[in-house]
């Protein structure tokens, strides 16, 4: 007797459907599961054998052989508990013949029959419906995040004791396509912050940095000293960043749901991601790896924003990792048998102090002595050389964060508010939106090549200007096509087409990190 069930694995953040044969035989009872099953799978036909017997059906006192196909792809966690039992169900005559003639079927059983959720669900669906399947059944949990594909009918199974000769379709959810409103409350990115950008006094020029960097989705590195608000002003960016569409919506709660860390499956996840990883972190938390590869942290920050905060104090094998992603968008995470690759489009924003003690003062003249650091300029090269000259090419925009007066802290003036440093955000991305409509891309810093020449087109003036600056600065091409495409996300802002000297000016000022600390150079030469 041969019968048969789809199920699927995930491989990475994607599904991959697998196809559960059954066969029975005579012989000595026992049972055999072949297709390069993990031990998690292995496992499953204790879990199966109880879950059937306390469910009150028959568990076939024959020889059962379990294939997994394609056999030679290694099959992993415990989505395969529901398909082996309703499997050996259907082929020992236990169910109504077709119950599972083109269905998905996944869940991991209970030693009593019920029937648990899996993570993954939303990948693992969405490759059923590219490969022709409409129908699946799924955990009850997972019901409303299954539902979030369309072109499926879903069933949300609670119990295996529900899968009787007479079980009834009451059960039934029609999943359709999830109505999404980038603009409702839950994806607005304001009302559901406590943070307000008007909870910080001063740097009014951190903060017209900090609207550049999310209107085109730059990368920012944050320099100064202790206590000016560094991680305050960083806290707060996901508050000004553009709603994410639907497509987006669905990229990020796959990642969540693959990961295991999907807080509430009831609905997508509607907000940017904020991730803000301990310095102590290794390089393998950070991109992701495991003996079975799981996302790391810039791919749980993707589409949205990942803060480093104290930069330097990151060991140099972790921070060296980032540069691919940075510019791919991708991990690639090689093994012996596998091949995993995982989404990484981050806004990757950075803090550091300017020297050990965090003292020095950039701008001044004379910066170590007036603040009072205790730094050598050796020392202040050696702390600065943590961080590689690649990675740092890598960040757009460079800010200094100084001191505020008292006077700024005692001033009775109502400071820019999330609010007003949103509608100058969204009137770039809208721009954006309409312009790279039919490119593929969503943002500024998304440009390269052809598209970075056609639209970040310069006049004489401005052309000049860069080039001067190109040379005294010692910048490499990289930093000059990133000064291009922060001038593109200045003058979107300002809502006009072509770009003006002011522009590339100001996209020129936020590359503090070009240019040496006076007692640096001194010490140097």
């Amino acid at each position: 007797m041969y019968g048969k069930a789809i199920s699927a694995c995930l491989h990475g953040v994607e599904g991959r459907l697998i196809e559960v044969e059954v066969d029975l035989s005579n012989g000595l009872p026992q049972v055999n599961i072949v297709g390069l099953p993990d031990n998690a799978v292995k496992e499953s036909i204790e879990r199966v054998r109880a879950a059937i017997k306390n469910c009150g059906f028959t568990f076939p006192l024959q020889r059962i052989t379990v294939n997994m196909a394609p056999a030679d792809f290694r099959k992993e966690g415990s989505a395969f508990d529901l398909a082996i039992a309703l499997g050996i169900l259907a082929t020992s005559g236990q169910l109504e013949p077709g119950t599972l003639e083109g269905a998905l079927v996944i869940g991991e059983l209970s030693l009593d029959g019920s029937i648990r959720p899996v993570p993954g669900v939303l990948s693992m669906i969405e490759s059923a419906v590219k490969g022709g399947i409409s129908r699946v059944i799924v955990p009850a949990d997972n019901a409303e995040e299954a539902g979030w594909i369309s072109g499926c009918t879903v069933r949300a199974a609670k119990h295996l004791a529900e899968w009787s000769r007479t079980a009834a379709s009451d059960s039934v959810l029609l999943a359709g396509k999830p109505a999404f409103s980038p603009s409702s409350p839950a994806s607005s990115g304001i009302d559901g912050y406590a943070e307000d950008y008007a909870d910080v006094r001063g740097q009014n020029h951190v903060k017209r940095a900090l609207m550049i960097s999310a209107a085109g989705m730059h990368n920012l590195m944050l320099v100064g000293p202790p206590g000016t608000g560094k991680t305050m002003l960083a806290k707060r960016l996901p508050t000004i960043l553009p709603p994410m569409d639907e497509r987006e919506s669905l990229e990020v709660t796959k990642i969540y749901s693959v990961s295991g860390k999907f807080a509430d499956r009831r609905q997508l996840v509607r907000v940017r991601p904020f991730r803000m990883p301990h310095h102590s972190i290794s390089a393998a938390g950070l991109v992701g790896g495991g003996g079975i590869p799981k996302p790391g942290e810039i791919s749980l920050a993707h589409r949205g924003v990942l803060f480093l905060d104290e930069l330097p104090e990151f060991s140099r094998a972790a921070l060296e990792v980032l540069r691919q992603p940075m510019e791919d968008r991708w991990v690639t995470i090689g093994r012996a048998k596998a091949v995993y690759r995982f989404p990484a489009h981050f806004l990757l924003v950075a803090s550091m102090n300017p020297c050990p003690c965090g003292l020095s003062q950039w701008g001044t003249d004379n910066g170590l002595e007036e603040a009072g650091c205790i730094c050598s300029p050796l020392k202040v090269i050696q702390y600065r050389s943590r961080i590689s000259g690649p990675l740092l090419d890598r960040m757009d925009l460079h800010v200094e964060v100084p001191r505020v007066p008292y006077s700024q802290l005692s001033l009775q003036v109502s400071p820019l508010s999330s609010q007003d440093m949103r509608e100058a955000v969204e009137v770039a991305h809208r721009v954006q939106l309409q312009r790279y409509r039919q490119s593929g891309i969503l943002f500024n810093s998304e440009l390269s090549g052809r598209l970075l020449r056609e639209w970040c087109r310069l006049d004489a003036e401005s052309s000049s200007l860069l080039e001067k600056s190109f040379h005294s600065l010692g910048m490499s091409v990289r930093a000059h096509d990133r000064i291009l495409k922060i001038a593109r996300t200045i003058a979107d802002m300002e809502a006009v087409s072509d770009i003006a000297i002011q522009h590339v000016a100001e996209a020129l000022q936020y590359r503090c990190l070009d240019k040496k600390h006076p007692a640096l150079a001194s010490f140097q030469a």
